[in-house]
């Protein structure tokens, strides 16, 4: 009987770390999810409007500053912290044109070559 107790309270006291593997997690997606095809798309000299049909609007607004689109994207795994990931788009317009990109995607190709000519 006495080792049957303290089997159980080691069991217990052990939580479900002992089980932490069986346990399913879901991957939590969170913000503006992009991929490199779109911001192939961006060209300087685009306005609000034209950016925003190519890769949709910022989920957060900054306040403070109309001209500085962030765009954000977390992804937090729920098998290993390994695989989490976080991609950011830094977009700044003056006078309602695109003139700045950055950001870890790759810089588009063409973005120096405005789309009206």
């Amino acid at each position: 009987m006495k080792a049957l107790v303290i089997a159980g309270s080691l069991l217990v006291l052990s939580g479900c770390s002992v089980f932490d593997s069986w346990v399913y997690r879901i991957d939590v997606p969170q913000g503006n999810y992009l991929e490199q095809r779109d911001i192939d798309q961006l060209r300087i000299g685009m306005t609000k409007e034209q950016v925003a049909y190519v890769v949709g609007k910022p989920v957060a607004e900054n306040v403070f500053d109309q001209d500085v689109w962030y765009y954000v994207f977390n992804l937090n795994s729920g098998r290993s912290k390994s695989e989490d990931y976080q991609h950011k788009v830094i977009l700044t317009f003056e006078q309602d044109k695109l003139v700045a990109y950055e950001g870890n995607f790759d810089r588009p190709e063409n973005f120096d070559t405005p789309l009206e000519q």
